[in-house]
């Protein structure tokens, strides 16, 4: 991430900044100046949303084009602000509602049922019911995990699932919550642990002290152990995350993270043991050696990205504030193809995103969280056909 604006710097000048960003356009603001690469002196891509991003010159490649999404189909609709994603054994779904704290249980035919309210969790701003991930030996532990906002911090819950929930045990708590930027998404990753991204709450310090729990990727044990191998003996993986809500890896094992910007440039990030992102010190590209520059940005209008998923040779990004989905092909050593936008404007805005185990996407629309403007039956869960299916 790189600093690219004269915006202040001062204590208050960064107050009164977060909340004219969050009142006006919930989290991120267009930037209007002409943005200059700090590690090339060249001027970035200025229409983000038609030529498809600004990725590092060095990691930029003319890979040919990954295969099309086909059209999407309704499998779910009624919902409030679906949040979370994971599938279970079989195929059926597990879907997070943020402001109802409700876990859905929906089935590849587009059946919903209520599996239950997570207790405990207190909805309110960008914080409540969020992350949801599937044990990868759910047919031996039946083990469920979330991530949610309490009346005074976020935390992660284990619960045993057979068909409800039981046996709650809080494995992480203290992490700090805020009316902004609460991190939330949920993953385990191919080494079999577990991985959450947590927000900085709009207090940006707390992202480069690596004893805070905010502004992170956490990698723990199933008893919110740190995993073995972690860099500094604790929970943290990587630090100087803003707002972190999508996480996936490719099948070589590489991880990748999207970001929220500030004014000027939303993230994707190639996630690596230790490293620093940079926040609050850059946003964007900077070619500092302190930090580790990402691997593609566009401007906050075109983005605003949440949820993250792999599949077919692309990362696939849900885009808030751009109302569209971002597709980001990949190529086998880890650079990234000119990003391509999908369905824009067409279902509003977008969070949530999952790689199906029966084939294709799930894709969740956001349009009743406070930001949007929803239409009947909104919010839905979509499913996206993808070309190898």
């Amino acid at each position: 991430m790189a600093k690219q604006s004269s915006r202040p710097r001062t204590a208050a000048g960064r107050a009164l900044a977060t909340a004219v960003t969050v009142a006006l356009l919930g989290g991120c603001t267009a930037g209007t100046a002409a943005r200059t690469d700090g590690t090339t002196g060249r001027t970035g891509l200025s229409d983000a949303g038609k030529d498809g991003g600004t990725a590092a010159p060095s990691r930029l490649t003319d890979d040919p084009a990954r295969p099309a999404p086909g059209t999407p189909r309704t499998l779910v609709e009624g919902l409030a602000v679906p949040w979370g994603m994971a599938f279970l054994p079989g195929g059926d779904a597990l879907v997070t509602e943020r402001d109802s704290a409700r876990l859905l249980r929906v089935t590849p035919a587009g059946k919903a049922s209520e599996v239950g309210v997570v207790q405990g969790a207190s909805p309110s701003g960008e914080g409540g019911l969020l992350g949801v991930a599937v044990s990868p030996r759910f047919g031996r532990d039946h083990h469920v995990f979330v991530y949610f906002t309490s009346a005074s911090d976020n935390r992660i819950v284990r619960y045993r699932y057979d068909g409800g929930l039981t046996d709650p045990v809080t494995i992480v708590s203290g992490i700090p919550k805020g009316n902004i930027h609460n991190g939330g998404r949920l993953a385990f990753g191919p080494d079999g642990h577990l991985y959450a991204s947590t927000g900085e709450t709009g207090e940006r310090s707390l992202a480069q002290d690596k004893n805070s729990l905010a502004g992170k990727i956490l990698r723990m044990t199933q008893d919110g152990k740190p995993a073995p191998g972690n860099p500094f003996g604790t929970l943290v993986w990587t630090y100087g995350h803003r707002n972190v809500q999508g996480m996936a890896w490719d099948p070589q094992g590489r991880m990748y993270a999207s970001e929220f910007g500030q004014d000027t440039w939303d993230e994707v990030n190639r996630i690596q043991k230790g490293h620093n992102y940079g926040w609050p010190e850059v946003e964007g590209f900077g070619g500092d050696g302190r930090y580790t520059d990402p691997l593609l940005t566009w401007r906050t209008s075109e983005a605003s990205p949440s949820g993250m998923a792999y599949a077919d040779g692309s990362l696939w990004v849900a885009a808030l504030r751009g109302r569209r989905l971002w597709q980001v092909p990949l190529t086998g050593d880890g650079r990234v193809g000119k990003p391509v936008p999908w369905f824009e404007d067409r279902y509003g805005r977008l969070r949530a995103v999952a790689t199906s185990p029966k084939g294709g996407l799930y894709l969740g629309t956001s349009n009743k969280d406070g930001r949007g403007d929803p239409k009947p039956g909104d919010d839905h869960i979509l499913l996206v056909p993808l070309g190898t299916h």
